[in-house]
């Protein structure tokens, strides 16, 4: 009989990339973890772990046991709502994240909306990036999550997780209010191309999407200012020292001498809603996705 705790550990192992990290997410030390998939490789008679350099990967065995532990966590789940059948109103606690425009425009709503409808239902809310978002899925402290796309996202075929398209966020060009361009409806971004440009900081999922769309449209922007606040940003150009593209969702400081022009592709984001697989047709988790698709097209309009 194979002990599910243990499969958890082997689990977390392969989710975090290491023991040691894995170790300090389910709060063991990493001698108590080793010694757990050391015991489910005894159990088993089979080696799940051996050696890279200085650290392990997963044996062909493990991989394989993996797929059937992902398959099992599923059925969980379902077993888990089946159960609960009877008690199908949306009730007890919902806990959701998601990045800070994402909280601001869909989730601070949606939480509202679902407060009135369900008085016996209570939503917590934790902002998260990535790959903070998914960990707190893995880990079970989230029921539901709103992330945007980036290189560091797990692949849609992962089976851990239901990840299903929620929105696309355009990027608006944001120029002072006295520039060449902000009467205009639309602007080809390669018109900025000599600008200098305010842009995310290095490590900010949104960096990859900007880089991107000023390299769609031949350039490489001239960034001589960083910020992490897009409201940051915002007063970065009011003070003229420089243009930006910002997501559609972000909420800028009102009555600064700022404007948007819509942009030429509709260079954009794509944002998605995340659970556990299995879980997204739990009471609460199937309301909080009905009101985050009603609120999503308005949010960007």
């Amino acid at each position: 009989m194979i002990d599910l705790r243990r499969l958890h550990v082997l689990r977390a192992v392969a989710h975090y990339g290491t023991v040691t990290a894995a170790a300090r997410a389910l709060h063991f030390t990493p001698s108590a973890a080793s010694q757990q998939i050391r015991q489910l490789a005894r159990d088993l008679d089979v080696d799940l772990l051996e050696p890279q350099g200085r650290g392990v990967r997963l044996t062909a065995a493990a991989e394989s046991l993996l797929a059937h532990a992902d398959a099992i966590a599923e059925r969980w789940e379902a077993a888990e709502l089946d159960l609960r059948a009877e008690y199908s109103a949306p009730a007890g606690q919902l806990r959701v994240n998601g990045f800070s425009t994402a909280i601001s425009m869909l989730l601070a709503p949606m939480a509202v909306r679902l407060r009135e409808r369900y008085p016996r239902l209570t939503v917590r809310i934790q902002e998260a990036g990535v790959p903070g978002s998914f960990d707190q899925l893995f880990e079970g402290e989230v029921d539901l999550a709103v992330v945007e796309v980036t290189p560091r996202n797990p692949p849609l075929s992962d089976a851990r997780f239901d990840q299903q398209p929620l929105l696309d966020d355009p990027y608006d060009l944001v120029v002072p209010d006295d520039h060449p361009l902000a009467g205009r409806g639309r602007v080809e971004l390669g018109e900025v191309a000599r600008e200098h440009w305010i842009a995310p900081m290095p490590d900010s999922a949104c960096r990859p999407h900007v880089m991107s769309a000023c390299g769609a449209a031949g350039f490489t922007p001239d960034v001589v200012h960083h910020a992490v606040d897009w409201n940051v940003t915002a007063h970065l150009i009011a003070h003229r020292l420089g243009v930006a593209l910002v997501p559609r969702l972000a909420q800028l400081t009102p009555h600064l001498p700022i404007t948007r022009v819509r942009c030429v592709g509709d260079p954009h984001r794509k944002v998605l809603t995340c659970t556990r697989r299995g879980c997204r047709e739990r009471p609460a988790v199937a309301a909080a996705l009905r009101e985050l698709r009603e609120l999503a097209p308005t949010a960007v309009a």
